[in-house]
């Protein structure tokens, strides 16, 4: 139901000046914005352009004491939210401004089912019964298109995909549906077809309940489709804002410019000829039980995995694409030994899948994995330079803190980062500085098989076009062979010698790059391209006005 035009006098959210500042650092200067009821306004720019730290600071959620306002003003419909008490904060939280973070693996929590942290959103903000709450739970889950919903509910967040997550993520923000919806990244770790889902929801929910929407994109098409103004950020400061399509026609700052140019270009080195098979495997099953019962008896199985086959040579890209869910991520767990499968997997002409962990630990330098969400896999514990020194002292090497520091120094430089950053902890770097850290500690054991799980997902695009550059160039440079996994089709294309399309576990499609995409044969692999194609085809129209 639509929301009552008379809340509507003036803007919904008003920014004024805002500033932050984290000690003596402002990382925010001067910003500001409004948004009226059922308006969509969307923050794009680089990752570490202060976009997340803008919208943190709405519903104060930065680490306070540490982040402060040296200047500015939020108001929701005129009331201060920067000045509000805790206790008002968090009526507001949850309830008229929701949020859907950028990496849900971090902001769900993992000691706790689906369910239960859908149902405790309902129950605190609406004071719904648990059962009234578990269907409305199980409405919702079916909104966001996430499959067997029931059986979802009693799932903990390890047990979903990083597109499943997100997806939970849309539900619980939609739960109580806001007056305010502050959406980071909200397709990041979504495929195309899916992507085009939530998007037509968020619009649908906009026109039903006079939502508004404050939209954080690296993604250009969809600012487009979903935007009505634009803010464009750099270095802490807003350099442009203006009508979408006032913005996408006649951009004026050359910052603008750049970013609506930027994407991946260019196709990587062909694989030399003879170049020596790194791993080859056969018949590979994942199959994940599904128990139930006080006794936790085997009842059904998950089929992840079905009769993967595929081989890697030294140098070769392997892309490996699909829908969320589809066993991406899983097929490239097994084929590492991460988890258990059945099947042959050899690596370097070496059976390894009957081995165990002490037989697979020597192995582990020469396979490394870059995993999809860079701030969830580097300890906040540790800084950079033990982080990217950890693997050296788990597998005993540069034994010397002199040599290991030159070694750590050596990897950072590599992935272009400045080695007096190594003191620095993670939170002090940008989503592409994290993925460049995540990089260099797989590289420093000087691996000859990567495993590169959505590496760029929640980059923007002039970063993903530098991450994707870079890890070319380490590749010619090494030799390396990459298992890369994406659901950005444009990112595949760029990076990849073969492609294998996944669906519901089962490889239904596999090729030379090329063919896949110039003369795909199946009908589910068309689908995907031809949803990645429109997406593709209003950014170029958005940069070629």
């Amino acid at each position: 139901m639509k929301k009552d035009a008379t809340m509507t006098a003036g803007p919904l959210l008003q920014v004024d000046n805002l500033s932050v500042a984290f000690g003596d650092k402002r990382v925010v200067e001067g910003v500001s914005f409004s948004i009226d009821r059922g308006e969509t306004l969307a923050l794009v720019g680089e990752s570490g352009s202060g976009k997340s730290v803008t919208a943190l600071s709405i519903l104060k959620l930065l680490p306070y004491p540490q982040a402060s306002h040296p200047s500015g003003a939020i108001r929701l419909q005129g009331q201060d939210l920067l000045s509000a008490s805790t206790s008002t904060l968090r009526r507001i939280r949850g309830n008229r401004i929701a949020m859907i973070f950028q990496e849900p693996m971090t902001s769900l929590n993992p000691l706790h089912r689906i369910g239960r942290q859908i149902v405790e959103t309902l129950v605190l903000h609406k004071s719904m019964s648990r059962e009234a709450a578990r269907k409305r739970a199980l409405e919702l889950l079916g909104l966001v298109g996430i499959e067997d919903a029931a059986r979802r509910l009693t799932a903990f967040p390890h047990e979903l995909s990083g597109g499943q997550r997100q997806r939970v993520m849309i539900a619980m923000a939609l739960a109580n549906e806001p007056d305010l919806l502050i959406a980071d990244e909200p397709t990041t770790a979504v495929d195309v077809t899916v992507q085009a889902q939530i998007l037509a929801l968020l619009q649908d929910l906009q026109a039903r309940l006079g939502m508004a929407l404050l939209l954080i994109s690296h993604d250009l098409g969809v600012v487009r489709k979903m935007a009505k103004q634009v803010c464009v950020m750099q270095a802490g400061r807003i350099v442009e804002a203006a009508a979408v399509e006032d913005l996408f026609r006649a951009p004026q700052h050359p910052y603008t410019r750049m970013l609506l140019a930027a994407q991946p270009r260019g196709r990587k080195t062909p694989v030399a000829s003879g170049a020596a098979e790194i791993m080859t495997v056969s018949d590979l099953k994942v199959w994940f039980p599904i128990k139930k019962g006080v006794l936790r008896r085997v009842v059904d199985h998950v089929h992840a995995v079905e009769r993967a086959d595929l081989r890697i040579r030294a140098g070769e890209t392997l892309g490996v694409v699909g829908e969320s869910g589809s066993g991406k991520t899983t097929l490239g767990l097994a084929l590492l030994r991460l988890v258990s499968s059945t099947g042959q997997i050899s690596f370097e002409n070496q059976r390894i899948d009957h081995y165990g962990k002490s037989e697979m630990r020597p192995l582990r330098r020469q396979m490394q994995v870059v995993f999809q969400d860079p701030y969830g896999a580097l300890s906040p514990r540790l800084s950079v330079g033990e982080i990217v020194a950890e693997g050296l002292q788990v597998h005993g090497l540069a034994t010397d803190p002199a040599e290991r520091d030159a070694a750590v120094t050596a990897a950072l430089r590599e992935v272009d980062l400045d080695p007096e950053t190594r003191h620095r902890y993670p939170h002090e770097f940008s989503g592409g500085q994290r993925q460049r850290i995540s990089i260099a500690r797989a590289l420093i054991l000087k691996p000859k098989l990567v495993m590169l799980d959505e590496p760029t997902s929640a980059l923007d695009m002039s970063v993903q076009a530098q991450i994707v550059d870079l890890l070319r160039d380490l590749q010619q440079r090494h030799g390396l062979a990459y298992l890369f996994i994406s659901h950005d089709l444009r990112v595949v294309r760029a990076m990849s010698d073969r492609v294998m399309v996944m669906r519901r576990g089962e490889i239904v499609e596999a090729g030379q790059v090329d063919q896949i995409f110039d003369n795909p044969q199946q009908d589910y692999t068309k689908a995907l391209l031809a949803a990645a194609l429109h997406l593709k085809a209003t950014h170029q129209e958005a940069v070629q006005q």
